[in-house]
């Protein structure tokens, strides 16, 4: 006997697919972060030396770095990359019209 397990296909954002409230600002946000952390890596920075280049204190490099991000904005993440001395640029374009989600059985 075999059971039909129900597949649902990603919108493409987890958030989303997760029901979060503002599932667009959460995926920037975390690809923000992700950034962040690669630059910190990369340089070899210490969490204390991360938080003397970005102006920020430990504890929010701590988060940052395990990806609590919900205190940070997106405006204060587009902060630390300028630190960084990274450049972030903003594309605007039209929405994607949305796929019909569809359940495929496996």
């Amino acid at each position: 006997m075999s059971t039909a397990k129900k597949v649902t296909a990603s919108s493409g954002n987890v958030f989303a697919d997760l029901g979060f409230a503002n599932p667009e600002e959460e995926l920037l946000k975390a690809k923000l972060v992700r950034e962040i952390r690669a630059i910190i890596k990369r340089r070899k920075l210490t969490q204390t030396k991360a938080a003397a280049v970005l102006g920020l204190k430990q504890p929010d490099v701590s988060a940052l770095v395990t990806g609590r991000v919900g205190k940070f904005s997106i405006d204060r993440l587009v902060r630390c990359l300028d630190r960084l001395d990274y450049k972030v640029d903003v594309v605007v374009r039209q929405k994607p019209r949305r796929a019909s989600s569809r359940a495929i059985a496996a």
